[in-house]
């Protein structure tokens, strides 16, 4: 297990270190944003692209790129956006709103999607197993920025009873910034539920009808004490990595939905930078979305051999 486990945290920082160049190769391909004239922030942008190696040939400034990172914790200079400030203090700011929308989404979505899940599968083959599967379904195939519209018509304007758009502040843990940021909890959540129903109810359909638990009913276990003891014990094993995976994944949020609502967070941030040509911030929100997404499959895998002692990643038995 601990030869798996390093063998693919060596594999992520590999595949991390391709996609990173990948794309600050093809970013630097691009031509830079364009500096206001006769400013003092644009000598010292100008300067410091020309430290970076800004002629010199590709891989040598993704040399120098590395070294600025590792040494340093140098992410470069904003060049549009917020011109000449430090590109990783703009990523730390914007980063907790996007951390505390997802969190409330995640919180929100998987009691409801397991409990769902578990319902549907303990009325199999019934018109409420049905409906639950068909709505399932109709969720996951709709994008989460329609449920983000029909949200904003229907509650925002319509009943009024949330603002379009998300409160302007930093103070996560108040209740009128809570109440601010449920539209967008709500439309993240729709399909996270759909997800971990489908999973549940799939996994739990299979583990009822499996011998062991009819030897438990045979023992004079009811059907409730088999299902709680039993089946669910070892659907765990499908529905907790997923759990832990959409738990690292919540930092990486969701860049339409932040856009729709307004939310001051890393999604935000990310399209603003493409839009405006602002290659620093973009190059750094890029490793950080790829950095997630590597690091919540390593966990997801992982978890398998934790959870259940008869899983062992990387066994050659």
């Amino acid at each position: 297990m601990a030869k798996y486990v390093v063998q693919r945290v060596l594999l992520m920082l590999i595949t991390l270190l391709i996609i990173t160049c990948i794309c600050f190769v093809l970013i630097r391909m691009l031509p830079p944003a364009e500096l206001p004239l006769n400013d003092i922030h644009t000598q010292v942008i100008e300067a410091r692209r020309e430290a970076q190696g800004y002629n010199e040939p590709y891989m040598v400034q993704f040399g120098i790129f590395l070294k600025n990172i590792f040494t340093k914790w140098d992410w470069g200079i904003s060049d549009k956006l917020y011109f000449g400030q430090d590109v990783a203090s703009i990523f730390a700011e914007k980063l907790p709103a996007t951390i505390f929308v997802n969190l409330y989404s995640i919180l929100l979505s998987i009691p409801l999607g397991i409990a769902l899940g578990i319902f549907a599968a303990l009325k199999k083959n019934t018109w409420v197993d049905y409906s639950i599967s068909t709505l399932t379904m109709v969720v996951i195939s709709v994008p989460s920025f329609v449920f983000a519209f029909l949200i904003q018509y229907f509650l925002s304007y319509k009943l009024g009873w949330f603002p379009f758009l998300m409160k302007a502040g930093k103070d996560y843990l108040s209740w009128s910034m809570f109440v601010s940021m449920l539209p967008t909890v709500m439309s993240l959540s729709f399909g996270v539920i759909a997800s971990f129903t489908r999973t549940t109810r799939a996994e739990l359909t299979e583990v009822l009808t499996s011998e062991f638990m009819l030897l438990a009913r045979t023992k004079g276990l009811t059907k409730a004490q088999a299902t709680v003891r039993h089946a669910l014990k070892n659907c765990m094993v499908v529905v907790l990595p997923a759990i832990f995976g959409e738990f690292i994944g919540i930092m990486s949020g969701s860049l339409v939905i932040e856009k729709i609502f307004a939310v001051p967070g890393v999604g935000g941030l990310y399209l603003n930078a493409i839009n405006a040509r602002d290659y620093p911030i973009f190059i750094m929100v890029s490793c950080f979305y790829t950095a997630v997404s590597l690091l919540a499959s390593i966990v997801i895998d992982i978890s398998y051999g934790f959870i259940d002692p008869r899983i062992r990643m990387g066994s050659k038995k």
